[in-house]
């Protein structure tokens, strides 16, 4: 059997090989970025790699990478580094995916540990190949870090469990995640050409169970603009998130990984992301992040502090 060799483009994506080549527009000024170079990110990654452990940060080609590893901060991706399905805009390598490492749990709990990290995420590439969708492999991975690392609150970004049995969703919520955040990653009308393996009201629905199994629990959800939606379109977005009770929105510029990737259609100014905060605390939201550089666990931590005191404050005032 040979290995794929996920550095090769049409390897790493042969489900866009085909595809037609987009044309990738010139960045404007305000999303230009750094490479990575200083102390902080170098030994992020030494000890990533030492515990054989992938992240998002890598795989997705997040252009906060730099930022965020030079302050020892990193997104575990659990499960592997190949996804079962095909987004357009996605730059995860797609395919068919290996078998679960029983040790992977363990490990990110140590690098957990190893970092100090008072807030950790973790994220997943989708595994439609798993009866469950790899949700007890979730549960794993947080009981593990609650073990060696108590006093570290823990964030989760799952796939919609879309083909999983049932039960799956539960079986997340019942490990104690601090916020669960899934993505809904797009205005309705784009999914068949964005997110083609998805549905949308799956996974607002998703959302809303969360809150019914423990009301508790802060539920976070993220879009990216600049696909081809509108304003309108995303003001919706905003109210179904609303209607769904989730306290915590993301929105951020998308960025094509390759020109096999869906097309931008257009940059978003800071002007208009700094009006869909305004629009979004309106619409009763606890916390907004919205910047043409948001991702979804960018300054995750601080986030999280400022989405507690935001829930304390609503209380205090109730």
């Amino acid at each position: 059997m040979t290995l794929r060799d996920l550095t090769i483009p049409d390897q790493r994506h042969p489900e866009k090989a085909h595809r037609p080549d987009q044309a990738q527009p010139k960045k404007p000024d305000w999303i230009r970025v750094k490479a990575p170079t200083s102390a902080g990110y170098k030994a992020t990654r030494d000890l990533l790699r030492e515990n054989r452990l992938s992240t998002v940060c890598e795989e997705a080609g997040c252009p906060n990478v730099g930022e965020c590893w030079s302050q020892g901060h990193a997104t575990m991706m659990i499960m592997g580094e190949i996804c079962t399905r095909g987004c357009t805009f996605c730059n995860v390598a797609t395919g068919k995916p290996t078998s679960l490492d029983a040790f992977e749990p363990g490990r990110v709990a140590h690098a957990v540990a190893k970092l100090g990290l008072k807030h950790v995420v973790i994220t997943s590439v989708d595994r439609d190949d798993l009866d469950d969708g790899g949700a007890d492999h979730f549960a794993q991975t947080i009981r593990a870090i609650r073990h060696r690392s108590p006093a570290s609150t823990i964030e989760v970004l799952t796939p919609d469990f879309l083909k999983s049995k049932p039960g799956a969703l539960e079986t997340v919520v019942e490990a104690r995640p601090d916020v669960f955040n899934h993505n809904l990653e797009t205005v309705p009308g784009l999914y068949p050409s964005v997110r083609p393996g998805a549905r949308y009201f799956h996974s607002l629905r998703i959302l809303q169970r969360i809150k019914e199994l423990d009301p508790t629990m802060f539920t976070k959800s993220g879009i990216m603009v600049g696909l081809g939606e509108d304003r309108q379109g995303v003001l919706q977005v905003m109210d179904d998130m609303r209607a769904a009770d989730i306290d915590f929105i993301t929105i951020g510029q998308y960025l094509q990984p390759s020109p096999k990737h869906h097309r931008v259609d257009r940059f978003v100014t800071p002007e208009e992301f700094a009006g869909y905060e305004k629009a979004a605390y309106g619409k009763g939201f606890l916390m907004v992040s919205a910047t043409p550089l948001t991702r979804s666990s960018y300054h995750a931590g601080d986030d999280f502090a400022r989405l507690r005191d935001a829930r304390l404050a609503k209380l205090g005032r109730a």
